[in-house]
């Protein structure tokens, strides 16, 4: 059996897994946080201490984050010293790097070092801009994962 095999499966399964984490962070984990009123019973969280547990969340996903960009850019670059040279894998591989190093590096710790000043500091036009920037973001990694883990599956089932 070919030992790059493992190495493909492990990649595949990497971009799926974070495919998979993304969405779940976007689409389930934030709407029950920042919704906890519906879940608790005598108890609520104020939309800024929904926003400190949320933070913290996507904190400790950059740590997966700086592993996939660094996995990608390995893979990516090994196919490509290899000669097998793909535009959609190529673009796509570039913005899942670039999009997990903008959050891990820029808008995770900005939203972070915002909500440590304060509440106040959390309700103005700066941090809104920054959020949105990083929900962007978010959707475009999905997207970006999405189209590599597609284009490589097709690419190998070539091979």
């Amino acid at each position: 059996m070919n030992k790059n095999i493992y190495a493909d499966f492990t990649y595949l399964i990497v971009l799926a897994a974070t495919f998979g984490a993304v969405i779940i962070l976007g689409a389930v984990v934030a709407p029950v946080v920042f919704h906890s009123e519906k879940f608790l019973v005598d108890m609520s969280l104020d939309h800024y201490n929904a926003g400190i547990i949320m933070g913290e969340i996507f904190h400790r996903f950059s740590y997966w984050l700086y592993i996939v960009a660094a996995s990608v850019l390995l893979y990516e670059a090994a196919w490509y010293k290899m000669g097998q040279r793909d535009a959609i894998a190529f673009g796509a591989a570039v913005s899942v790097v670039f999009t997990s190093l903008m959050f891990s590096t820029v808008y995770s710790p900005k939203i972070l070092s915002m909500q440590a000043i304060g509440p106040e500091a959390t309700r103005s036009d700066t941090f809104e801009n920054i959020h949105i920037a990083s929900e962007i973001d978010f959707k475009i990694l999905a997207l970006a994962l999405l189209i590599l883990f597609v284009r490589r599956l097709m690419l190998l089932r070539r091979a």
